[in-house]
């Protein structure tokens, strides 16, 4: 399972990072292509015609080239198209700030308008705010291509029945790895996260500045935390939203979340027995879990319309794990189908965040990102037992996490060590410069441990925490105790004391949980979100 994004929306809002569709990306070498200029590459900014409406009018797009591999020599080798936005200033520029929602596999160009548009107008007014399609995803070319029926519906249960169901669902992971190899090419060797570390200073050069602030949600902070180690004379500001383990690899780390999102499964389902005045699905949080997993096998036996089975609803209602926001929305068709026999909702639910042939695209990007960043066991026996134990003791998503991440086990393109911060021997140094760390502490995509394990890691940041939060992705999310220390980071390049001991250095009180309506099937005051597709389908955000 991708480390969702689920970026973070303007107050009332949620983040967004599952699937919500993209619109029809343009040829990106139809615009804003770079040309040479005095020995240097420039950007001709143009306006970006693919992504209206969804965007503010001062957005602008150009695309960079670069190398597919940043190690062969200047001028040979094959070259990558990256697809870049830009919404400028309000006034005069002082600084770039570059985004990255997360993912991997995540387009991002929607990001420069989204992030501009909800940071604070004393912001606004300073930068640059810049963001882009990493390369394989989006509009970025090279495109990766794996097998977009792979999501067609009814999927098989992620939980195999038997032997012989595992061994099917085993074969297809081994198919779909085997389409990526052959419908994408050379690219799939050149798609660490080192790879993009090095398209963003590629980035930063093309822009002309001599440093950078980064923003990065989510897989977009592992990605922040490699660049900073890679160019530490570079950055300028460094904010980490959600923050990925530095200490688990993404085998490792894909277990531990799939813990994470039972928790915050179990979160949800205590919040539906609280309103079961509105929802009717139980009185406690245990009540309300037994009616979910009845209707998972329910959907096993009679799947809604040859659509919705028990992965698609899996896939789906995982969003409850990213944002408190959907919560209403997901009990309500919950609600509707357990109570009323009413489908209508569960399909819209699916529609809005579930998976599809769209979602090849940034499945197979997030698959190349992760199946070579680090090693993966290539021996089925260990992902079987793991599968075993994990699904014991977190059956939300557990089954569901192994087969999400299973084509690993037979990724064509060699992988290469974890790119490990830190001091030790034969470890890529630590980022000394400042550094602010943000995370909710329930945040159900990337445990809160992570966020502790890098500030250890990093000797010059400093890490807000929001107790009691339920969000993937703090920052600029309506939080102003959180967004007050972000805004004078930004501005002014001031962080918090960093405290002597181990814990965090800020503490904000989350926001209010959300609020069903009155009558069951009747969401309150609100606004709902849409949703980006798993840590990187669209990263759409509605507002």
């Amino acid at each position: 399972m991708r480390v969702r994004t689920w970026a973070v929306i303007s107050a009332g809002t949620v983040l967004a990072s599952l699937v919500a569709a993209v619109p029809a990306q343009a040829d990106p070498g139809v615009q804003g292509a770079t040309v040479p200029r005095d020995g240097q590459m420039a950007l001709a900014w143009e306006p970006c015609g693919d992504l209206e409406p969804l965007v503010d009018e001062d957005l602008e797009c150009a695309t960079l080239v670069v190398p597919m591999d940043h190690d062969s020599e200047e001028g040979s080798g094959e070259t990558v198209r990256l697809a870049l936005s830009r919404v400028p200033a309000t006034g005069q520029a002082r600084h770039t700030l570059l985004v990255n929602p997360g993912g991997p596999g995540s387009a991002g160009r929607i990001w420069a308008s989204h992030t501009h548009r909800r940071m604070p107008a004393s912001l606004r007014e300073i930068y640059d705010v810049v963001s882009f399609d990493p390369r394989g995803v989006g509009a970025s070319t090279p495109a990766i291509t794996c097998d977009p029926e792979f999501f067609a519906p009814v999927r098989p249960d992620t939980v195999p029945a038997d032997a012989t169901a595992e061994a099917a669902l085993r074969a297809e992971t081994m198919a779909y790895a085997q389409a990526c190899a052959d419908n994408t090419g050379p690219l799939l060797e050149h798609t660490r996260t080192e790879d993009t570390a090095h398209d963003m200073d590629a980035i930063r050069e093309a822009l002309g500045q001599e440093r950078i602030d980064y923003l990065g949600y989510s897989y977009g902070s592992y990605l922040g935390t490699v660049y900073s180690a890679l160019y530490p004379d570079r950055v300028r500001a460094l904010l980490l939203d959600s923050v990925v383990d530095p200490d688990n690899p993404w085998y490792e780390s894909n277990l531990v979340q799939s813990r994470a999102l039972e928790r915050s499964a179990w979160g949800f389902f205590d919040w539906v027995a609280r309103h079961d005045d509105a929802y009717g699905l139980g009185a406690t949080g245990k009540e309300v879990a037994e009616a979910y997993y009845a209707l998972r096998s329910e959907l096993g036996e009679a799947p809604i319309k040859d659509t919705v089975g028990p992965t698609e609803l899996e896939s789906a209602v995982v969003v409850i794990a990213y944002s408190g926001v959907v919560w209403p929305t997901v009990a309500r068709a919950l609600a509707a189908r357990i109570n009323d026999g009413d489908d209508e909702p569960l399909l819209r639910l699916h529609e809005r965040y579930g998976e599809g042939p769209d979602s090849d695209q940034e499945y197979g990007g997030y698959l190349a990102v992760q199946c070579t960043d680090t090693h993966w066991p290539r021996d089925w026996e260990t992902w079987h037992a793991d599968a075993e134990e994990v699904h014991g003791q977190a059956p939300f998503m557990g089954w569901h996490n192994i087969w999400y991440n299973a084509p690993c086990a037979d990724w064509t393109a060699d992988s290469g060590d974890w790119f490990q911060v830190g001091d030790g021997p034969g470890e890529h140094p630590a980022y000394q410069g400042q550094a602010l760390l943000v995370h909710a502490t329930d945040d159900g995509a990337t445990p809160v441990e992570g966020a502790f394990a890098l500030r250890r890691r990093l000797p010059g940041a400093a890490l807000v925490i929001e107790q009691d939060g339920v969000t993937h992705g703090v920052s600029f999310a309506g939080n102003t105790c959180v967004d007050e220390v972000i805004i004078a980071y930004l501005r002014d390049g001031e962080l918090p004391t960093r405290n002597e001991g181990d814990g965090p250095d800020v503490t904000c009180r989350a926001r209010p949980e959300p609020q069903p309506g009155t009558a069951r099937g009747e969401d309150g005051p609100g606004v709902e979100p849409g949703v980006p597709g798993r840590s990187g389908a669209s990263e759409q955000p509605v507002e």
